[in-house]
């Protein structure tokens, strides 16, 4: 199976320091028009395939875009449980589409 090329972003942590995260997907709740966006840290071993019972740590932003910045966005951390239960249910949604593949 071909791997698909998954975009990249840079993250800066509170200290300044920047960290790499591959994109899982975004996606905007209709309800609310909030957007999401998920996002796996790249592995030092990102060339060994990872093993599929092995779990990644998933990180989960509120994003905005910035105006006039195209394919820059300003990001949010996710703070209530209203929005961790949108987010929890789009990956379970995401993991089991990807299952299915």
């Amino acid at each position: 199976m071909a791997q698909e090329e998954k975009e990249r972003i840079i993250i800066p942590d509170e200290h300044g320091n920047e960290h790499l995260f591959d994109e899982l997907f975004r996606f905007t709740v209709d309800t609310t028009g909030q957007s999401y966006l998920l996002v796996v840290p790249v592995g030092e071993n990102e060339d060994s395939e990872v093993e599929e019972e092995e779990e990644q740590e998933v990180f989960a932003f509120r994003y905005e875009d910035r105006e006039g910045e195209e394919n820059d966005i300003a990001l949010f951390p996710v703070e209530t449980d209203e929005e961790w239960a949108i987010v929890e249910e789009m990956l379970n949604t995401f993991s089991e589409e990807d299952e299915e593949e």
